[in-house]
């Protein structure tokens, strides 16, 4: 399948490079009046038919001011693109001196969210972590406890909101940590107890929930819901106020890219078909029928595209969400590597 998806990469980006390649004279003198922008939107429309779900894009580079876009304003689950934001608002707190990177952190059993790191390394109590490597956890290995620990020390979803329109971002939206939004997701209606209580006494209740789970049903009324949500071009704002150094300090907005370069999940998402050594500073989000990945990319000659991807109601599995994203990324990538 990964051969295909080079073929295919190589096929765009040979009309981009060429748009009389392929094509009749008629054709090729209509083809060099289209704007390579408008072809580059047609271009992820085209890819996006390969879901059943719906796709949304947004890409620029980071020194221009021209984007294309795919379902510009439509609101999708950031699920842990959500993250960035958090770390934000953090790093925020940091540079006005209210909180220290290297401030130790109890993480309460209480607050455990099942996830990798936290959650399945360190289960029991006596768990004391710096503010540095609760951020580490949360972008590389999209850990749900260190990000509701963080979440708290931020001042809670509402002040990352707040944060966003304090940088003008609006489009995005912060109205719960990890666990609220997993209820939310699975329809499970918070009660008394830890996180895995009240998940496995909801799963005894309604088994059902773990196969819509373990099969990536789309919930409608979720992918819907403009709670913890955020429209691609939004997404897009921030992360580019982040790069431009709008957003933070020059340290801690170095702090940030440099975690972000780490990301250890979504390795076939927006890198899945970039070049081996292209440095792409992202995070992924993964719940039920969606799947995102957000991020800043390095092109050959040292400048930077940002680009949105997100994928909701799809009912054709994680393969083929992550190849549409990879598959985008790679022809915004030729793209902006031969018409620049």
């Amino acid at each position: 399948m990964k051969h295909l998806s080079l073929r295919s990469a190589a096929g765009a980006l040979m009309l981009l490079a060429s748009p009389t390649l392929l094509l009749t004279p008629a054709a090729a003198s209509n083809a060099r009046t289209v704007d390579p922008r408008t072809r580059l939107a047609e271009e992820f429309a085209r890819l996006a038919k390969q879901t059943d779900g719906i796709v949304g894009v947004a890409v620029q580079r980071v020194d221009g001011s021209v984007r294309t876009t795919l379902n510009a304003g439509t609101t999708f689950p950031m699920a842990s693109t959500f993250k960035i934001a958090v770390a934000g608002t953090i790093l925020s707190r940091v540079d006005r001196g209210e909180l220290k990177l290297d401030q130790m952190i109890t993480v309460d059993p209480a607050v455990i969210v099942e996830s990798e790191g936290i959650a399945e390394q360190m289960p029991h109590p006596g768990v004391s972590l710096s503010l540095h490597n609760l951020l580490e956890l949360m972008l590389t290995r999209s850990d749900n406890t260190a990000t509701d620990v963080l979440t708290a020390q931020a001042g809670g979803p509402a002040a990352v909101t707040a944060w966003l329109r304090s940088l003008g971002v609006t489009g995005q939206q912060v109205n719960g940590d990890t666990a609220r939004i997993i209820y939310r997701a699975y329809d499970i209606t918070p009660g008394s107890g830890t996180f895995a209580e009240q998940i496995k006494a909801a799963l005894a209740a309604d088994p059902a929930k773990f196969e819509r789970a373990e099969k990536g049903t789309p919930n409608k009324p979720f992918n819907e819901d403009p709670r913890d949500s955020s429209t691609p071009e939004a997404m897009l704002d921030l992360l580019l106020k982040i790069q431009s150094g709008k957003a933070l300090s020059a340290a801690n907005t170095k702090v940030l890219l440099d975690i972000m370069e780490r990301c250890h999940t979504g390795e076939k998402r927006l890198k899945g078909l970039l070049p081996l050594s292209t440095v792409v500073a992202h995070k992924t989000g993964t719940l039920l029928s969606i799947a995102n990945d957000v991020g800043l990319v390095t092109l050959p000659d040292g400048s930077t595209f940002a680009i949105a991807v997100y994928v909701k109601g799809d009912t054709k599995g994680t393969d083929v969400q992550e190849r549409v994203i990879a598959e985008i990324a790679r022809a915004a990538y030729d793209y902006f590597v031969l018409v620049g």
